[in-house]
């Protein structure tokens, strides 16, 4: 077990060996869990999805289909259209007015 301090913002310095253990890279993702007695960091697993994959109107429905709320269909349209693309042309279910 080791003390680390808590810095400006909220920044906690992972001992370089913890990290080399755990494979915490800079700028890598990592998973934060509440617990009853504190909390856990974990390495986050994640594969790279490079947007050129997708065509602009898969990416659309992704932004269409993956909103939870209302105000985020809404927003998720205005991104549509600023890519290009009328929402009303891509398959998606679709809010109630």
């Amino acid at each position: 077990m080791q003390t680390v301090q808590i810095g400006k913002r909220g920044t906690v310095v992972i001992p370089a060996k913890m990290r080399k253990r755990y494979n915490f890279d800079e700028g890598g993702a990592m998973l934060i869990e509440e617990r009853e007695d504190g909390i856990l960091l974990r390495p986050a697993v994640t594969t790279p999805v490079e947007a050129e994959i997708y065509t602009p109107e898969r990416l659309a429905e992704f932004f269409l289909n993956n909103v939870l709320t209302k105000e985020g269909y809404l927003e998720a349209r205005k991104d549509v259209e600023l890519m290009g693309i009328n929402p009303d042309s891509i398959d998606h279910l679709r809010w109630p007015e």
